[in-house]
């Protein structure tokens, strides 16, 4: 089988190291997403275990599709009984681009009338298409007149990890930020620090690698698990993967401790923080009064702080957090940045740049390496602050 996991743009190369990392094969990262190979299982397990990927798709028919009657007959003719069947729901999403069909609404239509139309022809019976709750996650996309179908693995999108309360504004998505922390360089046994930490999303899921907690653990069910073909063998195969990934969750983690100045955040962050069972030190605490604890080892320093876009920031938050960085040198830092914004200025240089989206917002990702300081000197930058 053959599968492409997508990812937010800018993340495609984390997602690529990570499904290496979780030993996928055949893992090629393209634009939007990263290909990768291996049994239907493979599928099952990706989707448990990135913490990465948007979604998993399995390719079930590619085509040409000159023209509307064309689409329409390659569509129809091919048969997805492995996922749906007359008493399933589905929904159909769709892009184009340099095709004669360009109206994605109008194509998402013309793909389910030639999936249902099959279905009915066969059975007497139409499957009904549900925008909320669907069953079957189809998607086509269509470029340059040439069409691939595909069925989505993960059904809602697997950034909906579970632990954040659905009706709180996040400003940062869940899969985002797991590539913000694998970006940063963070080694997964040192400390890890977020001195704006907001509602915890950054922190939770260094947490939940830290712990090596699969983040799909906390899922009741994915898409695939609603099929119509999810058969009594693919329902023993996937107790096995949840029951072998509760195994290998770890016994112990480094401190992963954050603050804010917000009461609320600092709340939603505890509650989230319980809800996904990871231990989190959280304080209250303005930027300007932070300060690493001198009794732990160097580790990193991974922050979103506030934009300026949709969340108001103070004037001498930039200068805070830039003082923060220069004054220890020995940790790492990275910083989730908006594109256009030049206010933090550290004097360390960054050693790596990588752009990402986070929504429709262009930013950056802006690491700093640890410099690695003498004991004297240590010792002497520790009682400078003080002073």
């Amino acid at each position: 089988m053959h599968f492409f996991a997508t990812a937010a743009k800018g993340t495609e190369p984390a997602l690529r190291d990570e499904l290496r990392e979780l030993a996928f094969r055949g893992v090629r990262a393209d634009r939007g997403g990263v290909h990768f190979e291996g049994a239907w299982d493979e599928g099952y397990r990706a989707c448990l275990w990135s913490r990465i990927a948007l979604r998993v798709f399995t390719p079930v028919g590619s085509f040409d599709a000159r023209n509307e009657r064309a689409f329409y007959d390659a569509v129809r003719d091919i048969d997805l009984s492995l996922a749906l069947g007359e008493s399933q729901t589905l929904i159909v999403g769709a892009s184009s681009r340099n095709s004669r069909i360009s109206h994605t609404q109008y194509l998402s239509q013309l793909t389910k009338d030639a999936i249902v139309d099959r279905i009915r022809d066969r059975s007497g019976r139409r499957p009904s298409v549900d925008r909320r709750d669907p069953d079957v996650h189809v998607f086509v996309h269509l470029a340059n007149d040439f069409a691939t179908l595909y069925l989505d693995l993960a059904g809602e999108p697997l950034s909906r990890r579970g632990y954040r309360d659905p009706n709180a504004e996040a400003p940062l998505r869940e899969t985002l930020a797991a590539a913000v922390v694998r970006y940063s360089g963070w080694d997964r046994k040192s400390p890890l620090c977020d001195p704006l930490c907001g509602s915890g999303t950054l922190l939770i899921e260094a947490a939940l690698a830290a712990w090596n907690v699969a983040p799909g653990l906390a899922r009741q069910r994915f898409g695939f698990e609603r099929w119509a073909g999810f058969d009594a063998a693919g329902k023993a195969r996937m107790a096995e993967l949840r029951g072998n990934a509760r195994a290998l969750r770890r016994r112990e983690a480094p401190a992963i401790f954050g603050s804010d100045a917000s009461p609320e955040a600092l709340e939603a962050a505890r509650a989230s923080a319980k809800r996904a069972r990871v231990e989190l030190e959280l304080s209250l605490c303005a930027l300007r009064d932070f300060e690493l604890p001198d009794t732990l080892p160097p580790g990193t320093l991974v922050t979103n702080p506030p934009y300026g876009h949709r969340i108001q920031r103070s004037s001498t938050l930039p200068r805070e957090l830039s003082e923060l960085i220069d004054a220890h040198p020995d940790w790492r830092a990275a910083l989730l940045l908006a594109e256009d914004d030049r206010s933090t200025r550290t004097h360390r240089r960054p050693d790596q740049v990588r752009q990402v989206f986070n929504g429709d917002i262009d930013c950056v990702v802006r690491v700093y390496a640890e410099k690695t300081l003498a004991g004297a000197e240590r010792a002497g930058q520790q009682e400078g602050r003080k002073g």
